[in-house]
């Protein structure tokens, strides 16, 4: 453990052996009536500040778990990880807003938090915040999302390769070989990792190739703001033949805008329709081909923060700081119902 944590540790020892006895108690409640023994008082305190000594505290900071259901799923993945029961005292906070964000960092550094997991809303912004961590002594995670920082200010990034991903749905766009290329491209939230890891493959291979983009706006990962874009796209009467969506809600929101003007979309129809995330009714759509295609963003960090985690704490090092997980696109024309049942989130 780290040396705050050490010194702790130390000064509950000398409070064990004035008292002794041993650790295993998980507290007492307000409502129990008081014990006659004022010995016993003391020691059931005792226990329970050794008992919160010895976990690990940890502050998340994450996007709405509302955002979509990728967030949903990551943010069930971290919590049913960091438990009291697994030896963390974890406290959860949430924005899709940077400022806000920062806000909460500063707050979980002066609450000396041992470690400090950050999905951040914004990649820049986060070099002081980052210093004032590592003057405090509190390790810093990145999970899912990458920022515009030194790696010497955090400890490990887990996440996904963005550019990655918009490249290998751009490549297997491109695959299709269509007369024209006509896209209605609906961005996540600006400046995000996803979004401009998925925005920039499609705006390069655009200009390289002269795809005509015929609308390109936030939806902010809503599916109803995409829907009001791709309904404004057709009421003004523009034609296009492809939705680059950078998540699974905002293809959901244009799938209803299609819908609605009762325009076909998917495996043979006159709209391919994309997605990413990889949620199981996404998936299932793909099979049912509505949907052409959709991109894994794996929500399932939990497991590879705790081994970086671990690390930290038995006086390893993290060699490699930046840990990418594998992730793959699937095709409507051959995804499988295994498929949807082993990577549908």
């Amino acid at each position: 453990m780290k040396v705050k944590k050490v010194l702790s540790l130390a000064a509950t020892s000398v409070l064990f052996a004035a008292f002794a006895i041993g650790c295993g108690s998980t507290g007492n409640s307000s409502s129990e009536t008081p014990s006659a023994n004022n010995n016993n008082t003391a020691e059931s305190s005792a226990e329970n500040n050794a008992s919160s000594d010895k976990l690990i505290k940890v502050g998340i900071i994450n996007n709405d778990p509302n955002e979509s259901g990728y967030r949903t799923a990551n943010d069930k993945d971290l919590k049913a990880a960091f438990t009291k029961e697994n030896g963390y005292d974890a406290s959860f906070a949430y924005s899709l807003k940077n400022d806000e964000q920062i806000t909460h960092a500063q707050k979980f550094i002066q609450d000396e938090v041992d470690y400090l997991l950050l999905s951040a809303a914004d990649t820049a912004g986060w070099d002081s915040v980052l210093k004032d961590a590592q003057a405090a002594g509190v390790e810093v995670i990145l999970f899912d999302r990458t920022i515009d920082a030194d790696e010497s200010l955090y400890a490990a990034s887990i996440v996904s390769d963005m550019p990655k991903e918009g490249q290998t749905a751009v490549d297997w766009l491109k695959g299709k070989n269509l007369p024209s290329y006509d896209i209605i491209h609906l961005q996540g939230v600006m400046g995000s990792a996803a979004q401009k890891g998925r925005s920039e493959a499609l705006t390069k291979t655009a200009d390289e190739l002269g795809w005509n983009i015929v609308t390109q706006q936030t939806a902010e990962w809503n599916a109803e703001k995409a829907q009001q874009i791709v309904q404004s796209a057709i009421d003004s009467g523009k034609e296009f033949n492809v939705i680059y969506a950078e998540n699974d809600d905002m293809a959901k929101g244009a799938v209803a805008a299609l819908d609605k003007a009762n325009i076909s979309h998917g495996v043979g129809k006159d709209v391919i329709v994309m997605g990413f995330d990889c949620n199981k009714w996404a998936l299932e759509e793909l099979l049912a081909q509505n949907w052409n295609y959709d991109g894994q963003c794996n929500p399932f960090q939990s497991s590879y923060i705790k081994d970086v985690i671990e690390t930290l704490e038995s006086g390893g090092t993290i060699a490699n700081k930046t840990i990418i997980m594998d992730e793959k696109g699937f095709d409507a024309s051959t995804i499988t119902q295994e498929d949807v049942d082993n990577y549908g989130i």
